[in-house]
């Protein structure tokens, strides 16, 4: 089967042809069969002098639209941010130039920011001799979208891999009633009230004393720092720093939620059990198809751009594991129709493998509700 390709340079995607056989007609005719995967491949091209010098620096050349990202918020957000701190406060140009910053950061670059952060989490972005360069995201762009340095690391590298949404992990949706907004509000709570807190413990209770010590140096650092430019100019280092890591943490909460949404209480620590996959949403073409959880949770260090061909060939292992895929949703919606209990537009997208993975969509629904439920653990669970 042929792959489509993913064009480093401008981001344009063409049709991927994956195919398979597996346009059986269903019972009621609601739910989607599985035909063709548009979500990004890669597919080598020509590259320019610029290109060329970053590739010389760079681990592989698939992570080159990193480059070209980090190069846009460089020169663009960072510049902007600054100028927020020496324009007079609350002037004409002062708003200006906080209204183009607030766009860019919260509607342009923050997805596409942080997906790259996962990403060179899981695979180190620069070579072992150019290695002090793998610092620049984390230390210094990170902070402008409300990433403490190494607190994302040590969290989803030294935590929630190795614990995979069970009860040690502290970010764990498995206690909470999971289509419940309240729930939600109370999971979100726990983590921006304790979150660093609960993270160095778990570290330092799994002897991950590095990380820990990571962590705990890159909160305090963003602390002091962001607290001397409160000092300076409060309105500009509330709008640069403070309101992104309000936002950030929330998004962040709400991602693991909708990834760990849907849990099999008989079979947790199974990723095709405890995850989902979206699949043809624009999210995938804008950050580095994270809609593939399942897989990525499968393998953790697979690079972003093989997702689509992992998926097709472990096809069978979603059908036999009653996997939960989305068409044509991304995160964002299907928490929204979760929160609503519209289990009917959620079934209405869902993939059934095979023409046997589910009945109906009565089947469907039974199943989805079945994996919100709450499952008890060692900690108090909260209550509705």
């Amino acid at each position: 089967m042929g792959l489509g390709s993913f064009d480093c340079h401008n981001g344009t995607i063409e049709t991927a042809q994956i195919f398979c056989s597996l346009n059986v007609p269903y019972k009621n005719g609601f739910m989607k069969v599985l035909n063709a995967i548009h979500d990004p491949v890669f597919t080598a091209r020509t590259y320019n002098a610029v290109d060329r010098f970053f590739l010389n620096l760079i681990k592989d050349e698939r992570d080159l639209p990193f480059i070209h990202l980090t190069l846009k918020i460089t020169f663009t957000l960072i510049p902007l941010a600054v100028l927020l701190f020496v324009v007079p406060v609350f002037s004409g140009l002062w708003w200006a130039i906080a209204a183009v910053h607030f766009f860019i950061s919260n509607f342009m670059f923050k997805g596409p920011f942080g997906l790259m952060l996962h990403c060179t989490s899981h695979r180190p972005f620069f070579k072992p001799e150019y290695d002090w360069l793998n610092n620049y995201l984390p230390w210094i762009v990170a902070p402008f979208f409300g990433h403490t340095p190494e607190t994302y690391y040590s969290h989803h590298i030294g935590m929630h891999h190795p614990e995979n949404n069970l009860e040690d992990d502290e970010s764990s949706t498995m206690a909470f009633q999971r289509d419940s907004f309240r729930s939600f509000l109370a999971y979100f709570g726990q983590f921006f009230v304790r979150g660093v807190y609960d993270l160095l413990n778990y570290l330092n209770w799994k002897n991950r004393s590095k990380l820990a010590r990571r962590a705990f140096i890159g909160e305090l650092t963003f602390a002091i720092i962001c607290g001397g430019l409160l000092l300076l100019n409060w309105p500009a280092a509330v709008l640069v720093f403070f309101f992104p890591l309000f936002i950030y943490r929330f998004i962040a909460m709400l991602g693991n939620w909708t990834q760990h949404a849907f849990v099999d209480a008989d079979d947790p620590g199974n990723a095709y059990k405890n995850s989902i996959t979206c699949i043809n949403v624009k999210y995938n073409k804008k950050c580095w198809n994270d809609g593939y959880h399942i897989s990525h949770h499968v393998r953790p260090a697979m690079h972003w751009t093989e997702h689509p061909t992992f998926f097709q060939k472990t096809i069978d292992k979603y059908a036999q594991n009653r996997a939960i895929i989305f068409d044509g949703l991304d995160f964002l919606q299907i928490f929204f129709y979760l929160m609503n209990k519209r289990y009917d537009v959620l079934a209405a997208h869902m993939v059934n493998l095979n023409g046997t993975t589910f009945a109906d969509d009565d089947d469907a629904i039974a199943l989805l509700r079945y994996r919100t439920q709450r499952i008890p653990t060692r900690e108090l669970a909260f209550a509705e």
